[in-house]
């Protein structure tokens, strides 16, 4: 890095990536809507190599409560059902030969309080990650010590970095409690 900016700019950049990511794991996790992305993880054995179910076939939700995946190949509806299974997601699919069918049960309160607990994980992690990110920055920002930069540029420099982190961490919570609150809502 060249410049203290630098470091900065890049050290935000990192921590949207990982809000970017959070947000994208927190659609993966199921509520009571059906979401094409809860299947984003499902991997079908297709002609004995692991793929995608997203590369496979068109998922769409025709409804709050179910979801319709219908393949490209035909011939393919009995491994994406098997695949669908495997993924142990909670969800029966029915195949009716040309298409596979999901329909979305209603989430239990148990089930709900599970799911409660595996977003405020994700958020942890997520939170983890932008802290990491910041001290990444804070050993880069030291070095610039030696370089001749002046103390109060550094400190400058790290109230931008702790501001910046206080930011994220606050989005991630935020996000957080939002998710929290869309899966206990029935």
């Amino acid at each position: 890095m060249s410049s203290t900016g630098e470091v900065l700019s890049s050290g935000e950049e990192r921590m949207q990536k990982a809000l970017d990511n959070l947000q994208k794991e927190f659609q993966t996790v199921r509520t009571g809507r059906a979401n094409p992305a809860i299947l984003d993880r499902v991997e079908v054995d297709y002609y004995g190599t692991p793929t995608p179910l997203k590369s496979l076939a068109n998922i769409s939700s025709p409804d709050g409560r179910s979801l319709l995946v219908q393949p490209y190949d035909k011939g393919a509806v009995k491994d994406i059902e098997q695949g669908i299974h495997k993924a142990q997601l909670g969800l029966t699919p029915t195949n009716d030969g040309s298409v596979v069918r999901i329909n979305i049960p209603a989430l239990t309160e148990d089930r709900r309080k599970e799911l409660c607990k595996q977003v405020k994980k994700i958020g942890e992690e997520a939170k983890v990650a932008v802290r990491n990110i910041r001290r990444d920055c804070d050993q880069e920002l030291k070095k610039f010590k030696d370089q001749g930069v002046s103390e109060d540029e550094l400190k400058r420099r790290n109230d931008d970095l702790q501001k910046m982190t206080d930011k994220y961490v606050k989005e991630i919570d935020t996000s957080v409690t939002d998710k929290d609150k869309e899966i206990m809502e029935i």
